[in-house]
């Protein structure tokens, strides 16, 4: 989520409350402290989320693809693993005592996700089934495998049900879909032994009955793969990010030694945007929004460090002639110079290149507003590629002022340890707060969009 993409959610989300736009705010838009982080990865100039979600959870930068270990681990290369694994803030949160959760619209196996816990030399290596014969060989464990193994974790929530059980399973939402292990075993079932107050849930109903009160550890696994768009999202079967969101608070604040949540709509917002699809994009950016809005309502300023960030941008503009209150989704109010009209809102490369014997179609607002268009594109892509420029960090909270001037991505990790006293940092040494409570931050992280969005509350 770049800052275009803020700027258009932006107004976006006036427009949707009847506004002009241009004078709406962002939740993230009132933190005080704001930085921005370099996104490259080690090997790529163009980074992925795989290397950027290494970099912010566990501080190091890392090549193209992979995810919890250090430069020094080639892409598909299972052996170059071993020895070169990196701890994230959650793994060492939790090894403090605290609370840990992920919430995602993804899958829980995905990139951005999947660093906080997965120590893997190939991201898209979500069950057993994707493993080569190489990483079988050597003993290499998926990322589905790696979630409920490596770190207790104690919310798990989004999408990835199909990487949890095996091929002979029927799926209980769609019946002609199975599991995808090989190796026949059902790792939700893993999960939930010897914990105690646990649930699984996978629809609406059942998450809506799970009572945080007596809850210390809840996975919901919504869809197969990655969650719906929200625009296309069935609120009787799928919870929002929002609802996610404020289960997964609610089970993790009761922990006296506080939490470490990450939140995450980055993954469907960047879906939206490697689709070309403006409208999809900047919705979950306004669903991402309104989660931090609701986080802030259900923590404290004085004791929880939230950050907004993401893991990389897309080639994604917004300009052109248009008035004040012109749609997000609208077109220019001048023509271009083949006489027809053009959208505010385009893409630098992606399928929505229309050029047929030397001309693209004209445009109108009516056609560009659909849930389906796809922005017109200079350059013909069968996907829409990330951005290399600069993110935000937007921070609020205890220690939130040492986000500042322009950063390496993975400084944003040591911040959090820091703010929270966890490893390599025990000895921080932080002044108690004037106010009654905890002596320790928690950490809230957000990762929007093309975003990270992360939560870390540690109340010790």
């Amino acid at each position: 989520m770049g800052v275009t993409t803020v700027t258009a959610a932006r107004i976006l989300k006036g427009q949707m409350a009847g506004k002009s736009g241009e004078e709406t705010s962002l939740v993230m838009d009132t933190f005080p402290h704001l930085a921005l982080s370099k996104t490259y990865n080690v090997d790529q100039q163009m980074p992925d989320s795989a290397g950027t979600a290494t970099a912010y959870h566990c501080g190091v930068k890392a090549n193209y693809g992979t995810l919890g270990v250090t430069a020094a681990t080639t892409r598909y290369n299972c052996s170059s693993t071993f020895g070169n694994e990196v701890t994230s803030v959650l793994h060492r949160a939790k090894k403090a005592g605290k609370s840990v959760g992920i919430v995602t619209t993804t899958r829980v196996q995905h990139a951005s996700p999947g660093a906080a816990y997965a120590h893997i030399a190939n991201r898209g290596w979500y069950a057993d089934s994707d493993l080569t014969p190489e990483a079988l060989n050597n003993g290499c464990r998926d990322v589905a495998y790696q979630l409920i193994q490596n770190t207790e974790i104690n919310v798990i929530l989004g999408g990835g049900r199909q990487y949890m059980f095996p091929k002979t399973k029927q799926d209980p939402e769609y019946p002609s879909s199975r599991g995808d292990r090989n190796d026949g075993q059902d790792l939700v079932q893993e999960w939930l032994k010897n914990k105690k107050n646990a649930r699984y849930v996978w629809n609406k109903r059942d998450f809506d009955a799970v009572n945080p009160a007596n809850t210390d550890f809840l996975m919901g696994l919504f869809e197969l793969k990655d969650c719906r768009y929200e625009l296309d999202r069935d609120p009787s079967m799928d919870p929002s990010l929002t609802e996610m969101m404020e289960k997964a608070i609610r089970i993790l604040s009761k922990n006296p030694k506080g939490f470490y949540l990450f939140v995450e709509d980055k993954g469907r917002i960047d879906h939206g945007h490697h689709a070309g699809n403006a409208k999809r994009a900047l919705s979950e950016a306004v669903e991402f929004d309104r989660a931090i809005g609701r986080a802030a309502e259900l923590t404290s300023e004085m004791d929880t460090l939230s950050v907004v960030t993401a893991d990389h941008s897309h080639v994604f503009a917004y300009g052109g002639y248009s008035q004040r209150g012109n749609p997000v989704l609208g077109v220019s109010r001048g023509l271009a110079e083949d006489d027809k009209h053009f959208t505010t809102a385009v893409y630098g490369n992606g399928p929505g290149y229309k050029i047929s014997n030397g001309t693209r179609p004209d445009m109108n607002a009516s056609i560009s507003s659909g849930n389906d268009y796809l922005q017109q594109a200079a350059v013909p892509l069968g996907s829409e590629t990330h951005g290399i420029e600069d993110v935000a960090i937007f921070a609020k909270g205890p220690m939130s002022h040492l986000f500042h001037g322009v950063q390496e991505q993975n400084y944003i990790a040591h911040v959090m340890a820091y703010a929270a006293c966890l490893e390599p940092y025990e000895n921080c040494k932080l002044s108690e707060p004037n106010h009654a409570g905890s002596i320790r931050p928690s950490l809230l992280l957000l990762l929007m969009g093309l975003l990270p969005v992360s939560v870390f509350s540690s109340c010790v």
